[in-house]
């Protein structure tokens, strides 16, 4: 799925048929399998991320792959072996491609396909910033908005399998009570709405819980400061993403009086600063496998659709309240 200008998906993104490049020594010929649509690549192919591929460029920066064929120079990776990309830009959204070895990282081929498509971005934000910013110990507690989304349900269940309790803010919707049982079944403690998270009864909630010491920020705008009035002293809020497309308004008591930290983070310049460091990636990656093994780790919500329906694919992505990843299959 090539663009070659910036724009609307469904405008600028064409099905081509191009010709599979000549397999160099250090190169692996890979069979696409499946590849999920996330906001990050519409933005890209919107031209408002921060990152752009080159033109024309192939969407996509997730997805599992087979190996069918690996240069003479090539060690770590053989045929049939399930890779997933290093990093973002891959233009993962083809039926084939030949890559660099160093663009691949090997994932076990036992964990299920939507699982590893859905693998090296969305899990690995929710993992990141649950063990990076602060210690979490059992018993802990963590607030969310955003909560259905692929992050937001990977965060729900890497925080339940580690003991940390959950609070989970999502926008008020019609199908709000089906909304909040799925939630409830990934192992979310409390679901609320945006509007709930000013209401009184939100004291109740800290009744049995403490008062969360992380905060996780998609939003942005009014939702962002209402969560941050139930932080803990001295606690931080992490943005890594902006849906409202607001700013993140802090009252100046928060600082000063609680001494709150605001963070940023972005999986991209993760990989880049660790680029170096495989142990902390590998450590990373297999903790994720160990957790999906164990069930303890789910696929997000998915809407499986054919390469050749991507339109509609690309469609379903851009309505609100959408809380189904739409996944290519290739």
């Amino acid at each position: 799925l090539l663009y070659e200008r910036h724009g609307e998906p469904a405008a600028v993104v064409q099905l081509k048929d191009l010709e599979v490049p000549k397999l160099g020594d250090s190169d692996v010929h890979v069979k696409m399998l499946a590849a999920p649509i996330n906001p990050a690549d519409i933005n890209m192919i919107q031209g408002t991320y921060a990152l752009l591929s080159p033109l024309p460029a192939v969407g996509g920066n997730e997805g599992v792959g087979e190996v069918l064929e690996v240069g003479r120079r090539v060690t770590a990776l053989k045929p049939g072996d399930w890779v997933i990309p290093a990093d973002a830009g891959l233009g993962t959204w083809r039926t084939r491609g030949v890559f660099p070895e160093e663009m691949l990282l090997k994932v076990p081929s036992d964990i299920p396909v939507l699982c590893a498509a859905t693998l090296s971005v969305n899990p690995c934000t929710a993992f990141r910033m649950l063990a990076d910013f602060e210690s979490l110990a059992p018993g802990d507690s963590v607030i969310q908005n955003a909560a259905n989304s692929g992050v937001g349900q990977a965060v729900i269940q890497i925080a339940r399998a580690s003991g940390i309790k959950t609070i989970n803010v999502v926008r008020d919707r019609p199908d709000l009570p089906k909304l909040v049982e799925r939630l409830m079944a990934l192992g979310a403690d409390h679901v609320v709405t945006e509007e709930m998270l000013r209401k009184p009864e939100m004291k109740d909630i800290f009744k049995s819980i403490p008062r969360p010491r992380l905060a996780l920020n998609c939003v942005g705008g009014k939702s962002t400061t209402e969560m941050l009035r139930h932080l803990q002293p001295k606690g931080t809020m992490v943005t890594y993403g902006g849906m409202a497309k607001q700013p993140v308004m802090v009252p100046v008591s928060a600082f000063i009086f609680r001494d709150v930290r605001l963070r940023g983070f972005w999986m991209t310049q993760w990989r880049k600063d660790h680029a170096q460091d495989q142990g902390s990636v590998a450590g990373m990656m297999d903790a994720l496998c160990q957790l999906i093994r164990r069930g303890q780790l789910t696929a997000p919500a998915c809407t499986e659709v054919p390469l050749q329906d991507y339109k509609a694919a690309l469609e379903a992505c851009m309505k609100p309240f959408v809380s189904s990843k739409q996944i290519l299959l290739l």
